[in-house]
């Protein structure tokens, strides 16, 4: 009997096998169904969610949570136009993602293929590249190639498109498509950034979305031991405003230098400009790409004194090895001012009868993050999911991110119970984003991966009923309503665990049972709508 023909399938399933890649989240389609083949062979783990931006947002979580590429594989066509939404999301978070989608065959473009689209164009403004696979025998390393540019530089997602004629036709091994490419090393001159930091009265060093990983955290605080400057990571799209960041807004005013690690100067950081920061702070920037430091340099003139082009984290690495302490109240006047919540909030009822203050609705899940030393909390949403990140906190977290989109949290916590599957996790989450995958629960029932949601239920889209109210008034709030559903229902009917909660001594008891239920679960928790904290002290 002869040999079974290889055929581009194959060479794509064992690239990734061989360039370890475990797990592939995915969703069937008639142009994906050589790879779904091809995957029995090479070993890898399919994980078959309900919508194709669900695989790309647990691709997302899972490359935040391990450090690995994450792979999503969708079908072509609508398929792929469903997935590449929620590429906006990971390439705001710096998540290394790569998005494989069935296409139509090339030797039928241009005649009216089933599903033809011209699916890398429309990919292109969210990835750092998207192209179309051509030929099965370069497939390989094309892949190979794929996955090192998602995860060099300033990571994000890349996208290839798979079409059918070329997984179907014959492909021999490329074993030189797996060459060794070397760490990046640090290529500026550690000590001498750090000097003018070091002389500064009221010095910041800024890291953006890639180092909020829990490895990424530790770097940043091994960086802050070893030079006694506050290192702060910023992931949230309200910046400087990030309830999780307490009263660190007021101390940024006040800083002399800021150094920005792999931070763009953007929207979150109000661009540089008063009364954020003070007129005379100078600027100090490491980036993986010049774009950066010429949009850096537009925007605040002179006051950028030193920058150079560099990988975030062998920058982090070499500033630390060249550090030395330099003593100082600073310090700690940042760190008290980022744990600083109100004495109020000790104290927070909500003003309506079967009604949670959100602070009664979170504070008491710290007990069950706590319990593990890998935990992993996730918040996604508009205002319930801003108190949530300033109530809550995990060694991995995972939210919604810099992008401001909402949705991802299911997807998210099915991703975060494989990348962490003896740990605790929780996501909270705002009753419009649970709409968006909840179907994602008979995913997380089918492979028996448990966790707790808690769905802040206000009723309504909060975050624009907040707009509304604060810029229009009272009587001109339309189209933010919601029905006060009972989710924890939707949950029992995908065959989760389920439970209501209208009071806050119930709230614990209720979590500890989803706990134990040892299944997916979902705590439909009736909260008062509130805006998200200003924290200030």
């Amino acid at each position: 009997m002869s040999a079974p023909k290889r055929r581009g399938a194959d060479a794509l399933a064992r690239t990734l096998r061989r360039s370890g890649v475990r797990r592939i989240f995915t969703l069937s389609g008639n142009h994906v169904m050589p790879v779904f083949d091809a995957a029995l062979d090479a070993g890898l783990d399919l994980v078959h969610v309900r919508h194709e931006a669900a695989a790309v947002h647990m691709a997302d979580a899972w490359a935040r949570l391990t450090g690995e590429v994450g792979v999503a594989l969708v079908t072509g066509g609508p398929g792929h136009a469903n997935a590449v939404g929620a590429l906006y999301t990971a390439a705001m978070a710096e998540a290394p993602v790569l998005l494989l989608s069935g296409h139509a065959p090339l030797a039928q473009l241009g005649r009216g293929a089933f599903q033809e689209m011209r699916q890398a164009e429309i990919a292109v403004p969210l990835t750092k590249a998207a192209g179309t696979a051509q030929r099965a025998d370069t497939l390989a390393r094309e892949v190979v190639q794929a996955m090192a540019l998602a995860a060099s530089g300033r990571a994000g997602p890349v996208h290839v498109s798979l079409p059918q004629d070329v997984l179907e036709a014959g492909a021999p091994d490329d074993d030189a498509a797996y060459a060794a490419r070397p760490a990046p090393a640090a290529t500026f001159d550690a000590a001498a950034f750090l000097a003018p930091m070091q002389r500064a009265r009221r010095p910041l060093i800024l890291c953006g979305p890639s180092c909020m990983s829990h490895e990424g955290r530790a770097r940043m605080r091994a960086l802050e031991e070893a030079s006694g400057i506050p290192v702060v990571g910023m992931e949230s799209p309200r910046g400087i405003a990030d309830p999780a960041l307490g009263a660190f807004a007021q101390l940024l005013a006040t800083a002399d230098r800021v150094l920005l690690l792999g931070k763009r100067l953007d929207f979150t950081l109000r661009f540089g400009a008063p009364p954020a920061f003070d007129a005379a702070c100078e600027f100090l920037q490491l980036d993986p790409e010049t774009a950066e430091i010429e949009r850096t340099a537009r925007a605040v003139g002179n006051r950028i004194v030193a920058s150079a082009v560099a990988d975030i984290r062998a920058s982090l690495e070499a500033l630390t090895r060249a550090a030395r302490v330099a003593e100082s109240g600073w310090l700690g006047e940042v760190r008290d001012a980022i744990a600083f919540r109100p004495a109020a909030w000790d104290g927070a009822r909500a003003s309506q009868p079967g009604r949670l203050h959100p602070v009664q609705a979170l504070r008491p899940l710290q007990a069950l993050l706590d319990a593990h030393p890998r935990s992993v909390f996730i918040a996604d949403g508009g205002e319930f999911g801003q108190w949530a990140q300033a109530c809550l906190d995990a060694p991995h977290r995972v939210i919604n991110g810099m992008a401001g989109s909402i949705g991802a949290g299911l997807p998210f916590a099915l991703a975060a119970r494989l990348a962490q599957p003896e740990a605790p996790v929780i996501a909270a989450l705002g009753d419009g984003t649970f709409g968006f995958h909840c179907a994602e629960i008979d995913t997380a029932v089918r492979y028996g991966l448990p966790f707790v949601a808690v769905v802040g239920n206000d009723a309504r889209w909060n975050a624009e009923y907040q707009i509304q109210l604060r810029d229009y008034g009272a009587g001109r709030l339309v189209g933010c309503e919601l029905l006060p559903a009972r989710y924890e229902r939707v949950a029992q009917g995908f065959g989760a665990h389920g439970e209501s909660v209208t009071d806050g001594a119930s709230l614990l008891p209720a979590a500890q049972r989803a706990m134990a239920s040892s299944r997916p679960a979902v705590l439909n928790v009736m909260i008062e709508g509130l805006a998200a904290p200003d924290v200030r002290r």
